[in-house]
């Protein structure tokens, strides 16, 4: 059976910028949510593993401050993950785990749902930018 959920890794969500790696992660969820949705995210690149920072426009933030943040994670813009060390040019293995917290549909008596989810691609760091797709924040 095909997967219910939609790809968080586009053929070109791997970028080397400024001396660090950045990963753009698209929303993998039917309806835009709440930027606050995103919990706990990890990326393994190469086989390393790694807590990134969040940019948002010109702020880094941690994923612990997510939750007091207003935004929107639109369905079409993507929320750029940046590990400190820049990867090679060219192709890596690329994995990235997260929660994504559903503020609407009920997961227990006292919370919402809160889904895993885990992707993992083949990534070039040359591939050609999609036009439509923004970062959170506004940057490209």
């Amino acid at each position: 059976m095909p997967a219910m959920t939609l790809s968080a890794l586009r053929d070109d969500a791997l970028r080397g910028v400024d001396g660090a790696t950045r990963l753009r992660l698209s929303l993998p969820w039917i309806r835009s949510l709440p930027l606050s949705s995103l919990l706990d995210p990890i990326v393994q690149l190469d086989g390393r593993e790694f807590e990134p920072a969040i940019i948002l426009g010109e702020r880094r933030l941690s994923p612990d401050a997510l939750p007091q943040e207003d935004g929107w994670w639109y369905l079409q813009d993507r929320v750029v993950l940046e590990i400190p060390d820049a990867v090679s040019p060219g192709i890596h293995q690329v994995s990235v785990s997260f929660r994504l917290e559903i503020p609407y549909l009920p997961g227990g008596p006292d919370a919402p749902l809160r889904l895993p989810f885990a992707f993992t691609r083949t990534l070039d760091t040359d591939a050609v930018a999609a036009g439509v797709a923004r970062a959170v924040g506004g940057t490209t």
